[in-house]
């Protein structure tokens, strides 16, 4: 089975990036930290077997993007559309239209690991239709796919509290089976970044 690996990337722009962290530690360092997660992110992905591709936004030519794409060999890509449900719907179509799967990851779960791909796309080989990794924040880290539905992308309210329990509702709806990962953390607000650090003086 052909499977592709996506990770959603925002260039790492003061201001732009993590902005629930800015109060507590200012634009110009929660834009380093974001650009850090990112890094981070690739070269984890990057320990697998799966071809990456690097989907950017706005666009691919930000030095922090330009740099990774070279590094880490990465195809790039532009996402394209008004809101995340529209830009990982449109990146799902794209490339399941040369794949037989495609994972999608983002940026922001410092604890992701290779073995939570290779899980997701055992799960994929399996049968699985879709494959969650659940957050703790009601989102997902991980969003695994055989098959694409608009219904797992439309009228989600992104960044709530609630796109995971919406997500697990519409695929009930649909009758497709899925699997869920393990349970992680994404760092968005002081307190994720307090545990992040802890753990980080602990290593």
């Amino acid at each position: 089975m052909t499977t592709r690996l996506l990770v959603f990337a925002k260039a790492p722009v003061p201001g732009q990036v993590k902005t629930r962290l800015i109060p507590a530690i200012g634009a110009e360092q929660a834009a380093t930290l974001h650009q850090d997660l990112m890094q981070r992110t690739v070269a984890t992905v990057c320990q697998t077997h799966l071809p990456v591709e690097l989907w950017c936004a706005p666009d691919i030519h930000h030095p922090a993007l330009a740099t990774l794409i070279k590094t880490h060999a990465l195809l790039p890509r532009t996402q394209y559309g008004p809101d995340l449900g529209t830009r990982m719907s449109h990146a799902a179509v794209t490339t399941l239209a040369g794949a037989d799967a495609v994972i999608l990851v983002g940026t922001d779960c410092p604890t992701l690991c290779p073995a939570d791909i290779e899980q997701a796309q055992a799960a994929l080989t399996k049968g699985a239709n879709v494959v969650l990794g659940p957050a703790e924040d009601g989102g997902y880290w991980l969003l695994g796919l055989r098959r694409h539905h608009p219904e797992l992308f439309s009228e989600i309210p992104w960044g709530s509290d609630s796109v995971l329990a919406l997500t697990r509702e519409r695929l009930r709806n649909l009758n497709w089976h899925w699997h869920e990962l393990s349970v992680r953390y994404d760092v968005d607000r002081p307190e994720d970044l307090a545990r992040w650090m802890q753990i980080q003086a602990g290593a």
